[in-house]
């Protein structure tokens, strides 16, 4: 891993040097690993992660119930079936699934922990990147250089979630927990438990936690979509049995994308039946008196946001118990003993859960440069939704918001392997996307209305309207340009030691 290719040594000051260098070990940067050792085993890789695990969010994640929130047959990789009975799965069985990965495909050689990327620069007269990596435990600085950088950071911020300014908050006398920072000693027992949030991450935790706390209270400003699936799917269970394993990956997985695709596609296009068929599961998961119209009616068509999906209807059961139950109203404040509303009722805790969501982040927060010049993510534009426009041999991996993330960063990995043979076979070293329509509208990474989405999607690069320029939030287009398409593309500029286009 300390050599190039051609088996020169790395340049002074260079700790070490490789053809790809993979920032993150998440889901993405795993894939992007095990595509390069799949299908280009001749290539020098190296994988950067500042955590002391593999999982990225997976590892950083800690608060109870946390589970896919997709269904694990399109969440797994496409190089790896997904086996276990279950298809909405615990935290606990991703990583699981995380670490065979790692050691069925050898790539726990070629990770290195504890290193922070902090900046990246490429030079175009030594036709590649000089990342700065920071140990977390000593502070030491270290340099590596690479022929490619690959981006598997996602798009969380995962050193702060994000928690509204409550006025009082130094009032309350009990334990206020984000669930980001979940504390390893917060014993719940028999306590009252508020959480505020109406997202996936409150729909995980409060069936999760109403088994041991003495009750469970959902606080919510207003009310989201939530879709009960069976935590285990019946066909693929019966398929794996007549097919085996293998056989029956592929025909679970195009099932599931059919699926939800035609879910996504129903909500879009005819958002007044969907909005009547959702709510209507609802009252069907509910007792006759709950109040549906109050608590799951939301004021958005379906899909302007994510839909919540609970596994067996599990948030439906604690409520319906009595263990758990659900408030629609505004904080006023925090007090003493609990959070005041503005209807004037005053809800009491022990415990207070701000599921309030995340920030996001672009890259890491790593600087990058061109040539010494600064690149601001906000000023590029997405390439195929992987690459940046005027910035050399750089790619990225964003997931989906309406589908499984794993769907697209798979698609990614496969077109950037294809573009390394392109390359190569060629006698290319570089490629650049070229915007050559600057007056082309330029428009938001992702189009949903969530809270989270507005107030960082600013940050990120933006797609453009068409072309190859558009972010495509659907499977069966990313894979029309990027299993199926060609590699060479009039926005690329490839230059090379042979020739140059």
């Amino acid at each position: 891993m300390t050599n190039r290719t051609n088996g020169s040594m790395p340049a002074a000051g260079v700790d070490v040097d490789v053809d790809v260098l993979i920032v993150g070990a998440g889901i993405s940067g795993i894939g992007a690993a095990g595509h390069l050792a799949s299908q280009r085993p001749g290539t020098t890789f190296a994988i950067l992660e500042a955590r002391e695990s593999i999982g990225g969010t997976w590892d950083l994640f800690r608060y109870p119930g946390i589970r896919s929130d997709s269904d694990m047959s399109t969440f797994g990789y496409g190089l790896k079936p997904w086996t276990h009975r279950k298809a909405i799965a615990d935290g606990d069985l991703i990583l699981d699934y995380l670490q065979q990965t790692v050691a069925d495909k050898r790539l726990a050689r070629h990770i290195r922990f504890g290193h922070r990327v902090v900046g990246a620069e490429f030079s175009t007269a030594e036709r590649r990147w000089t990342v700065t990596a920071e140990r977390t435990d000593t502070g030491q600085q270290l340099t590596f250089t690479a022929r490619f950088l690959l981006l598997g950071t996602g798009y969380y911020d995962h050193g702060e979630g994000f928690t509204p300014k409550f006025a009082g908050v130094e009032d309350f006398h009990g334990r206020v927990v984000h669930p980001q920072h979940w504390p390893e000693d917060l014993d719940y027992t028999g306590k009252q438990v508020l959480v505020i949030g109406s997202g996936a991450t409150a729909v995980t935790l409060i069936p999760a936690m109403a088994g041991r706390a003495g009750h469970v209270t959902m606080l919510q400003r207003s009310p989201g979509y939530i879709f009960s699936l069976p935590s285990e799917d019946v066909v693929a269970g019966v398929l794996r049995r007549v097919l085996g394993q293998r056989r029956a990956h592929k025909l679970v997985r195009r099932k599931n994308i059919w699926l939800t695709r035609t879910m996504y596609k129903l909500c879009r296009r005819a958002p007044k039946l969907a909005r009547r068929l959702l709510i209507a599961r609802v009252r069907r998961e509910l007792p006759r008196h709950f109040d549906v119209d109050t608590h799951f009616t939301p004021d958005y068509a379906p899909w302007d946001q994510r839909l919540c999906v609970v596994p067996d209807g599990d948030l439906f059961k604690a409520l319906s118990s009595g263990r758990a139950s659900v408030v629609t109203d505004r904080i006023a404040r925090f007090t003493g003993s609990g959070i005041l509303l503005e209807s004037g009722r005053e809800l009491a805790a022990d415990i207070i859960v701000t599921a309030t969501g995340l920030n996001m982040s672009p890259f890491g927060k790593m600087r990058l440069q061109v040539d010494g010049r600064p690149v601001e993510p906000s000023d590029t534009t997405a390439y195929k939704a992987m690459m940046l426009s005027g910035v050399p041999n750089l790619v990225f991996a964003l997931g989906y918001t309406n589908l499984s993330w794993t769907l697209k960063v798979d698609l990614v990995w496969e077109h950037f392997c294809r573009l390394l043979d392109h390359m190569d076979a060629h006698g290319y070293d570089t490629v650049t996307p070229v915007l050559h329509d600057p007056a082309m509208e330029r428009v938001p990474f992702m189009d949903l209305s969530a809270g989270y989405v507005e107030r960082g999607i600013g940050a990120f690069p933006r797609a453009g309207t068409r072309g190859p320029w558009t972010v495509e939030m659907a499977y069966e287009k990313d894979v029309e340009r990027l299993r199926d398409g060609p590699v060479a593309d009039a926005a690329l500029h490839f230059t090379g030691a042979r020739h140059a286009r």
